[in-house]
């Protein structure tokens, strides 16, 4: 049946009806206008709890909720009040927990490629709320420069890699401590040794010119030890394995170094970042899966930077004997290798003995100008950013060097020092940074490290060694205490403007991490943590319980924690680390008017009940 307009009853008037129409239209309103007003909050980087000035803030602190209310009139928030908070320990079995690589979780992730050794944070209803206690006996370590060498034995209870690893000379156990005599797998002659052949082949890293390494398959980081000497700072990189906590002695001795493996994601750190990179039998497959862990490894190197390489197949016609396999089969091995690397853009610089040196190619023409998108390996497009490292798959083709560049490469950069205090090429390419301001910024950070030593006297001695900027802009804090004792592993928010770049330029280290998550290492493994607005910057992401508590996680007994901050964020700070088992007091900053304020945190040294 056809229905005309004309067939259609007409509806009686219904009372209110044009009335309704009113609270709807002014719905709308109300929600386009919120809407609006969100994306203005977070176009200019601000957290809501700056913003919104009448609404109360709600802090959740252990199973506490605190509400504090402000006046509306009020136009800047003068704190947050909050209420005491005890956090409990967690069970003795969690002394060397790392959140994010439990080897509790690996069931949960396939084995392909190793790819359950890589980051896999637990979701929010399993995070521990918790504090992590110390081993039985633990002590403060020993201090640098003896730490090199020694370390106390209750710190680093783990007795499997002693009793796998003495025969090669890692390390010994000795009494209450262990020594580690600087050998390796492939220098058993020691590791000053293996390196003094090392810079015998490569004459930069006796002039200054290789400023930054990165060691894959670390062991307990002898040869980025070794380096520190040498002028040289060196990233030691290895996975939480059957190695155990290779990368906790690395630290515990005072050396550079965090959890990682390379498997099916970018490592955390921009392209061109590192003058050189080593593996001493790291067992990696370099020449699997079409050569896509040697392509990370170009992507992460300097233009003209240099990879070494000890340990199958170099040198097989003399080592082959003890690795298990054939000299045939080590021969293909090593020529698959040399052609995988001379089509990504590498030439082989020098060989001697069981040291291999090949270089990538100093500039951005000759060599990638005959890469297309079909040859093998192809080269990158476009599609992604060759800077972006958080939770980033590997990419099966060539980084070629941006063309806008003219001053990344390895031979363009000045050398060490003098390149700590030039203002970097990729300066510019950082959003709202300039050649200016990178230099406002290093005059600043001198004035404020200055300020932290009168009020923090242990800084600049032997009693703070490692060090953690936990979110850095230029690595200015770093650069401040080049002359100190210390070590500083710089972080740049996996969130914001990427500056890391920048940071590798000036001969600095770092990490690209996001501070909602777990950081990638072990228990106790930093003196001094220094944080400048991160709260301030983060808490519309990153609840500032779960934030302490890691702090906690990685600072090791007795050690520091600087706290610069909004005075409306450091009263809930201090509730919180007062529950942490922290004692803290709260400064002015070095401009005696600034709106911030410092806190001095110190860790407590407790002994677990359990």
């Amino acid at each position: 049946m056809k229905y005309s307009k004309e067939d259609k009853p007409e509806r009686a008037p219904v009372a209110g009806a044009g009335s309704r129409a009113v609270p709807v239209a002014l719905l709308v309103i109300v929600l386009c206008a919120f809407s609006f007003y969100l994306g203005g909050v977070y176009s200019t980087g601000r957290s809501l709890l700056d913003s919104i000035q009448p609404a109360p803030t709600l802090l959740t602190l252990g199973t506490t909720t605190v509400t504090s209310h402000r006046s509306s009139s009020d136009k800047q928030p003068q704190s947050t009040a909050v209420a005491t908070v005890a956090f409990p320990e967690c069970p003795a079995d969690f002394q060397d927990y790392t959140p994010c690589t439990d080897p509790k979780r690996w069931r949960r992730y396939g084995n392909y490629r190793l790819s359950f050794m890589e980051r896999h944070c637990p979701p929010p209803p399993e995070r521990q709320e918790c504090l992590v206690p110390p081993p039985k006996g633990y002590k403060p370590p020993i201090r640098w420069p003896k730490s090199k060498d020694q370390c106390w034995y209750r710190n680093v209870p783990y007795d499997w890699i002693n009793s796998q690893k003495s025969n090669q000379h890692w390390l010994a156990k000795d009494g209450d401590r262990f020594r580690f005599p600087g050998g390796g797998t492939m220098f058993p002659n020691g590791v000053g040794e293996y390196a003094d052949r090392m810079q015998s082949l490569i004459p930069g890293m006796r002039d200054g010119t290789v400023r930054t390494a990165l060691d894959t398959g670390c062991g307990v980081a002898s040869w980025g030890g070794d380096l520190l000497g040498r002028g040289i700072l060196t990233v030691s990189l290895a996975p939480r394995d059957n190695h155990e906590a290779q990368v906790q002695f690395a630290l515990e001795r005072g050396i550079p170094a965090i959890l990682g493996i390379i498997s099916t994601q970018r490592l955390p750190f921009p392209s061109s970042s590192f003058d050189m990179a080593h593996c001493s039998r790291c067992l990696i497959p370099w020449t699997e899966f079409g050569g896509l862990y040697l392509l990370e490894i170009h992507r992460i190197l300097r233009p003209g930077g240099f990879w070494v390489l000890s340990g199958p197949p170099i040198n097989y016609e003399n080592r082959w004997h003890g690795w298990n396999t054939t000299a045939q089969a080590q021969k293909a091995d090593l020529d698959r290798l040399k052609k995988m690397l001379g089509a990504m853009c590498f030439k082989l610089y020098n060989m001697k003995g069981d040291i291999a040196v090949w270089q990538k190619s100093p500039d951005a023409g000759a060599c990638y100008d005959k890469l297309t998108p079909i040859t093998t390996p192809a080269k990158c497009d476009d599609s992604v950013d060759p800077d972006a490292a958080w939770y980033v798959p590997m990419r099966s083709c060539v980084t070629a060097p941006s063309a806008r560049y003219k001053k990344l490469g390895l031979n363009a950069t000045p050398k060490w020092p003098q390149r700590l205090t030039v203002a970097p090429e990729r300066i510019n390419v950082v959003p709202g940074s300039s050649a200016g301001a990178f230099k406002q910024d290093d005059a600043r950070w001198k004035v404020r490290a200055k300020h932290y030593k009168a009020l923090l006297p242990a800084l600049g001695t032997d009693k703070i060694r490692n060090v953690m900027d936990m979110n850095t802009v230029y690595g200015g804090f770093a650069a401040s205490l080049i002359k100190d004792p210390v070590w500083v592993m710089n972080v740049v928010s996996s969130y914001g403007p990427n500056s890391l770049g920048v940071v590798y330029d000036r001969g600095l280290i770092g990490v690209n991490h996001d501070w909602c998550e777990a950081f990638s290492t072990y228990p106790r493994t930093y003196d001094l943590l220094h944080l400048d607005g991160l709260f301030t910057a983060e808490s519309h992401r990153c609840e500032m319980k779960f934030v302490l508590l890691e702090m906690d996680r990685i600072l090791r007994p007795t050690g520091y924690a600087i706290i610069r901050e909004s005075t409306y964020f450091l009263d809930s700070v201090a509730a919180i680390a007062k529950g942490m088992r922290w004692s803290c007091e709260k400064r002015s900053t070095e401009n005696k008017t600034d709106k911030d304020k410092i806190l001095i945190c110190q860790k407590k040294l407790w002994a677990g009940k359990q």
